[in-house]
């Protein structure tokens, strides 16, 4: 990045924050105006990662510190709507995480439009680090935490997705539980027209206005139980899929799928999540300098790798204090640039001992050694941070 670039990104940030704020005053100003209240809502969290393994590990992941905030306002348009402001500062910089509006029938019939993030999975639902007690997010999550993350370009489907369309969503309630589904139309993730995989850089690049870059949206729907065995303990099985195009000339195409279940004890809480995507790339006019393997014995380069992962996860309650242990995992099985360190299969998988104890009834200081297998080597991650919610 040059110089000058590097100095009118320097001045956008101010720009951008400055803005929001006007956003969200204004916005107060207006909710102050009528009988519908505002409802403000916010979190902070800083977080330290070291990795005594290795040295240096920036080239790898995103290690010393790291400052995540969440704002967010909405009030009541009325009887039926509902509009949601947020934003968000973090490791890729000052953006717009939602700004949507809720039209609402009833309890089952809810449509949402504007920039949101649509329902796919378990974790994306807490993903404010306020509301989720490891410093980190599971691999299949990741967003620029992990150990080479460059070398895998992210987790599956980094949280939150943020992307601009139309929600139809809506709950169900019977006598011990629920039933929730949702449905959506999406920009969807980007890529350039050589792609080997997403650039999770352009779906989130305010130089690209937040617009589609093949004029054809994606498609998405999740659908979840809920059984209710008293007021604290419950158990949530879901699905959720995407598909669609990523490149300009929508020739590369993606599809997503993943399961959850979420066991709420009295004890403890029990999570996992199993995510796996099949995503096409551009083989190229000279594949054998493009590509580290050959063609296969059809004489044919593979167009798709396939790139799968899981989080298995139990909170234990002990009064102000949090234990939390998780295994998660990420693999890869298909060609690779001649560029990556990669093999054509490849896996990582991380183990993690966690806590979080509340030096406050609103701050939580947070602390988790992993481990991780990358197959060749075997490192070692320390967090320490400490989140707030407001």
């Amino acid at each position: 990045m040059t110089t000058e670039r590097q100095g009118a990104r320097r001045r956008r940030i101010p720009a951008a924050i400055a803005l929001a704020a006007a956003a969200l005053l204004a916005f107060a100003g207006a909710a102050a105006a009528d009988e519908h209240p505002l409802r403000f809502v916010g979190s902070v969290q800083l977080d330290y990662l070291s990795v005594p393994t290795a040295d240096p590990a920036n080239p790898g992941t995103l290690d010393g510190s790291t400052l995540e905030v969440s704002l967010r306002a909405s009030r009541e348009l009325g009887e039926h709507a509902e509009a949601t402001i947020k934003v968000c500062f973090a490791c890729h910089g000052f953006e717009a995480g939602a700004a949507y509006v809720d039209l609402r029938a009833a309890d089952e019939l809810v449509v949402r439009f504007g920039r949101l993030t649509p329902a796919f999975g378990s974790f994306p639902e807490r993903h404010d680090p306020a509301n989720h007690h490891t410093s980190d997010k599971p691999l299949v999550y990741d967003m620029g935490r992990m150990l080479e993350l460059r070398a895998w370009n992210e987790g599956i489907l980094p949280a939150p997705w943020v992307d601009n369309g139309v929600e139809v969503r809506g709950t169900h309630f019977v006598e011990r539980g629920r039933l929730d589904y949702a449905a959506y139309l999406l920009s969807g993730p980007k890529g350039g027209a050589d792609a080997a995989d997403f650039d999770f850089t352009l779906s989130r690049s305010p130089g690209q206005y937040y617009t589609d870059t093949n004029s054809q949206p994606i498609v998405g729907a999740r659908v979840a139980g809920t059984l209710e065995f008293d007021d604290a303990s419950d158990v949530t099985v879901g699905a959720s899929s995407m598909l669609g195009t990523y490149d300009p000339a929508r020739k590369l195409s993606f599809v997503i799928a993943g399961v959850d279940v979420v066991a709420r004890l009295a004890f403890a809480t029990l999570r996992g999540e199993y995510l796996v995507r099949r995503t096409e790339v551009a083989i190229g006019d000279t594949p054998a300098l493009r590509w580290k393997y050959g063609p296969g014995a059809d004489g044919a380069y593979a167009d798709y790798f396939v790139k799968d992962g899981f989080y298995l996860e139990g909170e234990v309650p002990l009064g102000r204090v949090e234990l939390i242990a998780r295994w998660d995992g990420l693999r890869r099985k298909g060609n690779v640039l001649v560029t990556s360190p990669l093999t054509a299969r490849a896996a990582m998988y991380r183990y993690t001992a966690a806590a979080a104890v509340r030096i406050d009834p609103a701050v939580r200081l947070k602390g988790s050694l992993e481990l991780y297998d990358l197959g060749a080597s075997r490192e070692l991650a320390l967090h320490l941070g400490v989140a707030t919610p407001f």
